[in-house]
């Protein structure tokens, strides 16, 4: 069966996982998938993330974050741009997500990138997802 929207499943199934409290979550692998999962890595959302051979694509697996007292720190992930509605803003348009709290992950010329990197690199693109 053919998923129409692979980023909105990534971004469930993590959702899913982080509200059972799972340590790991399993998906199909692909070069976007990894690259948001490189971008909740660096902005400290994920611990880490790892390529495992199987299947067609291989299977990305994420491993969850949580606070020091069990507490989610990905409280909402939320895809913005959809396959029959895409965003997009300029760098001057980005939004600050909870006053800086949160991030929003952005397709851009220069890669997969948070709103700050956008702001740090001065480009703008399509906004995929907001976390916080």
């Amino acid at each position: 069966m053919t998923m129409t929207d692979p980023i909105a499943d990534m971004l469930t199934r993590v959702r899913n996982a982080l509200r059972v409290r799972f340590d790991d979550v399993d998906m199909p692998a692909s070069r976007m998938k990894r690259s948001i999962a490189e971008v909740l890595k660096r902005e400290g959302f994920i611990n880490d993330y790892e390529v495992v051979p199987g299947g067609v694509q291989g299977v990305l697996r994420i491993n969850l974050k949580y606070g020091p007292d069990g507490e989610m720190l990905i409280n909402e992930i939320r895809r913005d741009s959809k396959p029959g509605r895409r965003l997009y803003c300029g760098v001057d348009e980005i939004p600050r997500v909870l006053n800086g709290i949160g991030i929003s992950i952005y397709s851009t010329s220069n890669g997969v990138l948070s709103d700050r990197e956008c702001r740090t690199q001065r480009v703008g693109g399509e906004r995929l997802a907001t976390v916080w």
